[in-house]
């Protein structure tokens, strides 16, 4: 196993993703987004499937997944993330994330704060099992895209 233990700031990967399915649970994901409908009582349910490319200093590849997206009542974005990452080598690495997104006032842009944990059984990754990754990014709704830059936290 890698020695490796990531230090505290240090860039694991960032990454550019496309959305490329949005399944609406009844409420209009459009809607709640710009601000037209509030989030109903139980909350509004999206799941925004990805993909796209994954780069970084000892990460490279690509990732696809899907965001199990619930926006409470009260308006907070929670991010329920689980994806896959298939590095250049072909070897394949877990990706769960949570945390919020906060979409901007008036704006496309949807600000994201994830908590990461990777995982593998990949020797020459295992030192993803060591390190919890802080990663703040962006969706811009109207492009359909997120960027997102994942560090040792």
């Amino acid at each position: 196993m890698s020695e490796y233990k990531g230090n505290p700031g240090e860039l694991v990967y960032q990454y550019n993703l496309k959305i490329t399915q949005l399944v609406e649970y009844g409420s209009s994901a459009d809607a709640v987004f710009s601000g037209q409908s509030a989030s109903p009582a139980e909350g509004a349910r999206f799941d925004v499937y990805f993909e796209g490319v994954i780069t970084g200093p000892r990460i490279k590849g690509t990732v696809r997944g899907v965001d199990y997206l619930h926006i409470r009542a009260d308006g907070r974005c929670q991010l329920d993330i689980k994806a896959e990452i298939t590095t250049e080598d072909g070897k394949k690495i877990a990706l769960r994330a949570d945390g919020v997104a906060t979409p901007e006032r008036g704006s496309p842009i949807v600000q994201l704060r994830e908590n990461a944990t990777l995982t593998t059984n990949h020797p020459e990754y295992a030192w993803v099992n060591l390190i919890q990754v802080w990663a703040p990014g962006t969706v811009d709704l109207s492009k359909g895209e997120i960027q997102v830059t994942g560090y040792a936290a």
